[in-house]
């Protein structure tokens, strides 16, 4: 934080401090040097990478506008170094510290050496703030409430970085490197948080693209993003090279339109799909700072109370982008920044979760070490969620209660109290899903006992006689998470509650069977964000266990499974192709193509419409011919006794 930045805090502006005697003369000097001439002089203030250098004498107070704008250029992505706020806040109080203490030494972020008549003179940071809280009748900083505790989807925008994750891990040197001297090569308009702009990117332009307030109510705003008669244009260029099947017309369309967001996202698939990584999360970052920087105003990414409405085309693309930036997150060893990105995606429309994100906010929650979150979550929505019901929840909070149980730093009353609601809940798993077990020991490697694997009720009747929507979500969440359970005080933890539920069963526990008529009762068929939700994870397990009403359907990669109430605020113009009647070569081999429509049939309304009817023509044509092939048999001389005829021996 600078001096600027401070006084701001404080209300003061440039030019109005009081002035004393000795306030027109500064002395700026080095540490080497204050600590050779010791209490002779007065505090000096080091310059930024002023090492070796002499001592300055400054007699105009406007001099100093310089040397702080060198202490602003210290700043990294908006991070100061510590050194540097050590110095910054010392400075900031130079005016109130007395003159003649003693040599104040710093060891790293440590202040040594600091005797009672400076303690005023270096306070920290936070006695500043808690100064001005104090004056303008805030509360002061402490344990808040149960009541003022933040939203449980609440953002924090520092975890939005993933270079603060990665910071933590292999520290700010091996992170940044040679970043700065790159991001000054080119201005960008604002700064963002979901990205940060690269110098390789085209120059920004507006591309059309903006957002609107719909209405507030009840504490909450409702957005949607617009499209102006350019970018329309443009959307329908896309759709146009969607249908050619050939990524080069995306590219050349990203040539005339570079931040067009459906072509970057379409474009980035085609590139993950060649396992060109680095260029797929590239295109997807430029996607995010295209809608950024169309945000409305008001639209906070951080509390909790916007909502996007998926249902309008436009805010979908929103929702695909950060999704898909959550995955290259969570692949690059950064579950603390994806989960971050799952709390956004999910608080954009809680009550819809358009993509299910309660399926994968558990796993992203338990590997980002993040276990008292997930209890929270759990515990807030269970009542009106019933997240008990999904597989996924019933087995990951009773995995972080345990895990929370192996903490030593907790007391062990705590730990034994946390050990046994564990237990309880994993009972509860089992007993509810019992064709979770085995496979999970499969994936695990795990050797089941013969007691265990040859019971009734955790036996092979039990993973078959699940409904085929619960087959689906059993699949999700071990082909997800099961390397979690891979341990061996897991393991063990879940071997004793094995055994515990199968002495129940045999005792007739009356729970046994209420849970068999639920599971019968609710998963009769999943619904349609579920089904979306597979798809964009590609997990191979899940995917196959689509119903085939799901996977005889065309799939989009920029618009998986649209919403069958989709609001459409524009719709894209007939495209009538001209029959030729002279031509039958050619007007056979346009009729393959899947933008192809017969003289006088209309195009079915809706992206989705038009696009799967122009591929199931293709298919019926493709087929047709076919089966209109036929080999005229050529006169071969025929042996006496054929190869392959015969009896076998």
């Amino acid at each position: 934080m600078s001096r600027r930045a401070l006084r701001r805090l404080r209300g003061e502006q440039r030019g109005q401090e009081p002035l004393g005697p000795s306030a027109l003369q500064f002395v700026l000097r080095d540490d080497d040097d204050a600590e050779e001439e010791g209490p002779k002089r007065g505090p000096g203030v080091r310059l930024p990478g002023g090492t070796g250098k002499e001592g300055v004498q400054v007699n105009n107070r406007f001099e100093l506008i310089n040397i702080e704008d060198l202490e602003d250029d210290s700043v990294v992505n908006g991070e100061r170094s510590d050194c540097a706020l050590t110095h910054t806040v010392a400075s900031g109080n130079k005016a109130r510290a007395p003159h003649g203490g003693p040599d104040t030494k710093r060891d790293g972020d440590v202040i040594k050496g600091v005797s009672p008549e400076q303690e005023n003179g270096l306070e920290d940071i936070d006695r500043i703030l808690e100064r001005i809280e104090d004056g303008s009748g805030l509360s002061r900083p402490g344990p808040a409430p149960p009541s003022s505790r933040k939203h449980v989807l609440h953002v924090e925008h520092r975890h939005l970085n993933p270079d603060t994750e990665l910071k933590r891990y292999f520290g700010a040197r091996a992170v940044l490197g040679e970043q700065r001297p790159r991001q000054r090569q080119r201005v960008y308009p604002k700064c963002t948080w979901l990205t940060t702009p690269k110098s390789t990117w085209p120059r920004y332009s507006k591309p059309g693209l903006s957002m609107r307030l719909l209405e507030s109510k009840k504490g909450l705003s409702f957005f949607a993003f617009e499209h102006s008669e350019d970018y329309q244009q443009a959307q329908h260029k896309f759709l146009v090279a969607v249908e050619s099947m050939e990524p080069n017309n995306i590219v050349v369309l990203l040539q005339t339109s570079p931040y067009h967001v459906d072509s970057l996202l379409q474009l980035s698939d085609a590139c993950r799909f060649q396992d060109d990584q680095e260029m797929a999360r590239d295109l997807t970052e430029r996607a995010l700072y295209s809608m950024e920087c169309a945000f409305h105003p008001l639209f906070s990414l951080t509390s909790g109370t916007c909502r996007l409405d998926y249902r309008r085309p436009e805010n979908r693309s929103f929702y695909l982008a950060l999704y898909k930036q959550m995955s290259f997150l969570e692949k690059r060893g950064c579950p603390r920044t994806a989960l971050e990105y799952c709390k956004l995606i999910l608080s954009l429309e809680p009550d819809e979760d358009p993509l299910c994100m309660l399926l994968l906010i558990d796993h992203l929650a338990l590997r980002a070490r993040n276990y008292e979150y997930l209890i929270r979550l759990f515990q807030e929505w269970e009542a009106h969620r019933n997240l008990s019901q999904l597989p996924n929840f019933a087995f990951s909070v009773s995995l972080a209660y345990f895990l929370l149980s192996q903490q030593t730093d907790l007391p062990q009353q705590e730990l034994s109290s946390t050990r046994e609601k564990a237990s309880t809940l994993i009972q509860q798993a089992l007993i509810m899903f019992p064709g979770v077990l085995m496979p999970l020991l499969e994936y695990c490697s795990v050797r089941p006992d013969a007691a265990v694997s040859g019971h009734r009720f955790f036996g092979p009747d039990a993973e078959i006689s699940q409904p085929p929507a619960l087959s689906q979500l059993v699949s999700l969440y071990l082909g997800r998470s099961h390397f979690l359970w891979k341990e061996p005080a897991t393991i063990n933890w879940l071997e004793e509650n094995v055994r515990v539920v199968l002495q129940a069963v045999d005792a007739g526990d009356p729970a046994v069977e209420a849970c068999e008529g639920r599971r019968k009762m609710l998963y009769q068929r999943a619904p349609r964000n579920i089904h979306r939700h597979v798809i964009l994870s590609e997990i191979k397990e899940a995917v196959a266990a689509l119903p085939p009403e799901v996977t005889t359907q065309s799939v989009m990669g920029f618009d998986p499974l649209p919403p069958l109430d989709t609001i459409y605020s524009y719709i894209r113009p007939e495209r009538l192709s001209p029959v030729s009647h002279g031509n039958t070569v050619a007007l056979f081999f346009r009729s393959l193509l899947p933008n192809y429509a017969m003289e006088g049939e209309r195009p079915e309304e809706g992206v989705a419409g038009g696009l799967n009817q122009g591929l199931n023509r293709l298919m019926l044509a493709v087929r047709d011919m076919m089966a209109n092939f036929h080999f005229n048999d050529m006169e071969m001389p025929r042996e006496e006794n054929p190869e392959g005829e015969g009896d076998w021996d």
